[in-house]
C-alpha cells in the first residue's frame, strides 16, 4: 500500500458528519489505553520485566525523565504538575529522581545505552541550568548515549533562558520542544498563558544557533475564545519562525478530570465544527509551507527525522505523542512517569509523598499498569499503524502475528463498514487506508479495533475520554 498522500483537507466538515464523529475516545499514546492500567501490577512485575530487558544486551534504552514542577497554571493543561513559585520546595524532588536513576542502573547493569532521552513536565526548565546540569549529569553517569541519540526537552519561553539552552546543549541535548499554544492575547488570558511571539522567537533562533535540529513547537486548537480568523494568524506567526516541527493538538476539555479546566468557560469553547475548521486551517497552511503531515497532529519538514521516519514505516507513538524510538524499552522516572518495558507499562506513584518514601525507602515507585496479551499486542500494532500511517497493512499484520487479518478483525471490520459509507477510510483485501477527511477522526477509526473501548466503556454513564473533535 502506498502511503497517504499529503492532500488539503477542506475547511468545511458538515454538521451531520460532526454529530456522528464527536464522542469521547482515546488518544492511542498506547493500547491498552491508561485507563486499562490497574494496581495489580507491581514492583516485582516491574523487575522481573527489567531483568528481561537486562537479558536484552545492550539494545538502546528510551528514558523519559518526569519534571512536574510549574510556577503557575495553565488552565488548560491536562499533564500532572505541581504548582509552587517557591522554588525551594522542588529542590529535594531532584535527589529522589537522582536515587531513582539509580535503582534502575542497579537493574540493568548490562543495558546502559540509550538512543533517547525526554524530559518532559510540567516545566523541565522550572529548575535553573545549574541544578538541570547537575540531574542530567549524574543520569550520564549511569546511562551512555548513543551516537547520534536524540536528547530532547520541553521548553515553556516564559521561563526558558538562553543558559537554560546553553546548558543542556553542552550535556548533549539537541531537540527542544516550545510550548506556544496560540498567540492571541485574549485568548492567552483565557488559559492564564500570556507569553509573546518574540519570547518564542529568541529562543527558536537562540536553539537554532547552538545546534539544536527537530525544534518544535506546539499549538492546541479548540481553546477558549479562538476564532478560525486568529487562529490562522497564530499559525502563519509561527511557521514564520521556520520550526522543523509542529504539534497541532487538540484541547482535551475533562474537567471531571482537571479541576482546574472547571474556570474554563464551557461557552468560550469553539463549537464543533469550527474546531474541526481550526485543525484544517492549519493542515492547509503548513502543507502549503512545505511541511508533512505526521499522524493526526505533528507536521515536519521533509528533511526532519519525524518525516523521513513516517516515509520509512518507522514512526511510532507513545506517552510523549510521536516520536522515532529505535528502543524497544522505555523507562519511566520521576513521579507519574509511565514506562514500557518487555510488554508492560508502568506507571510510577502519582502523589509526590508516596513516590518519596518508596524512592527513599530504595524501592521502585510503580503505582500499576497492564500487562499486554498476545491480543493486545496485535491490535496495539494496528491502532498504532492507523494512528501514525493513517494505513494498515493487513499482509504486513499477517506474517508479523502468524493471524489471518480479515478472519481474525472481521467484527472490527465490520465497525468500519459505516465509515467507509461516509468516505472516511477504504477497505481492501490489501488494507485499510484512511481518507484525508477519515485523518481528521483517525480516532475513532481506531476505536473499532479497540476491544476495551466497545466492551468496557461502551456504556459508561460518566466520561472516561475527551472528545474526538
Amino acid at each position: 500500500m502506498t502511503a497517504t498522500s499529503s492532500r488539503p483537507v477542506s475547511r468545511a466538515v458538515t454538521v451531520d458528519l460532526l454529530s456522528r464523529y464527536d464522542r469521547p475516545g482515546p488518544r492511542y499514546t498506547s493500547y491498552p489505553t491508561a485507563v486499562e492500567f490497574h494496581e495489580g501490577v507491581t514492583e516485582r512485575d516491574y523487575l522481573d520485566c527489567l531483568a528481561e530487558a537486562n537479558a536484552m544486551g545492550d539494545a538502546p534504552l528510551s528514558l523519559y525523565m518526569h519534571l512536574p514542577f510549574c510556577e503557575e497554571r495553565c488552565l488548560f493543561c491536562g499533564c500532572h504538575t505541581i504548582i509552587t513559585r517557591h522554588k525551594e520546595v522542588a529542590v529535594p524532588y531532584l535527589g529522589l529522581i537522582g536515587r531513582e536513576i539509580e535503582l534502575l542502573a542497579e537493574q540493568l547493569p548490562d543495558r546502559r545505552h540509550f538512543a533517547q532521552l525526554h524530559l518532559g513536565g510540567g516545566t523541565p526548565t522550572y529548575y535553573t541550568p545549574a541544578q538541570l546540569d547537575g540531574l542530567v549529569g549524574g543520569l550520564l553517569k549511569k546511562f551512555t548515549p548513543l551516537p547520534g541519540a536524540e536528547l530532547a526537552f520541553e521548553a515553556d519561553p516564559r521561563v526558558t533562558t538562553s543558559e537554560h539552552l546553553d546548558t543542556l546543549a553542552a550535556l548533549g541535548f539537541n531537540r527542544v520542544s516550545f510550548g506556544v499554544q496560540d498567540l492571541n492575547l485574549e485568548v492567552q488570558e483565557a488559559i492564564n498563558r500570556v507569553q509573546t511571539r518574540e519570547q518564542t522567537a529568541r529562543l527558536v533562533d537562540h536553539a537554532r544557533a547552538k545546534g539544536y535540529r527537530g525544534i518544535n513547537v506546539d499549538l492546541i486548537y479548540g481553546l477558549p475564545l479562538q476564532t478560525p480568523e486568529t487562529f490562522e494568524k497564530t499559525v502563519d506567526s509561527v511557521i514564520a519562525l521556520g520550526p522543523d516541527r509542529a504539534a497541532v493538538y487538540s484541547f482535551a476539555f475533562v474537567p471531571w478530570v482537571k479541576g482546574s479546566q472547571k474556570k474554563i468557560e464551557q461557552e468560550d469553547l469553539p463549537a464543533a465544527d469550527v474546531k474541526v475548521q481550526l485543525f484544517a486551517i492549519a493542515r492547509e497552511r503548513f502543507l502549503a509551507a512545505g511541511y508533512e503531515p505526521i499522524g493526526m497532529d505533528h507536521f515536519a519538514r521533509p528533511d526532519d527525522d519525524l518525516a523521513i521516519a513516517r516515509r520509512e514505516g518507522k514512526l511510532r507513538r507513545n506517552f510523549q505523542g510521536y516520536a522515532v524510538i529505535p528502543g524497544d524499552d522505555v523507562v519511566g522516572l520521576g513521579v507519574s512517569a509511565i514506562g514500557d518495558v518487555r510488554g508492560s507499562y508502568f506507571q510510577n506513584e502519582k502523589k509526590l509523598s508516596a513516590y518519596e518514601e518508596i524512592i527513599s525507602s530504595g524501592r521502585l515507585s510503580v503505582y500499576r499498569g497492564v500487562k499486554r496479551s498476545a491480543d493486545d499486542e496485535i491490535r496495539r500494532t494496528v491502532i498504532h499503524e492507523l494512528m501514525c500511517n493513517f494505513r494498515v497493512d493487513a499482509g504486513q499484520i499477517e506474517r508479523q502475528y502468524g493471524i489471518e487479518f480479515s478472519k481474525y478483525f472481521a467484527d472490527d471490520i465490520a465497525l468500519l463498514a459505516p465509515h467507509e459509507r461516509d468516505g472516511m477510510v477504504n477497505v481492501t483485501s490489501r488494507g485499510i487506508e484512511a481518507t484525508p477527511v477519515g485523518e481528521l477522526f483517525v480516532r475513532n477509526l481506531a476505536m473499532c479495533f479497540d476491544r476495551y473501548q466497545r466492551e468496557k466503556h461502551a456504556t459508561d454513564s460518566k466520561p472516561v475520554f475527551s472528545r474526538t473533535v
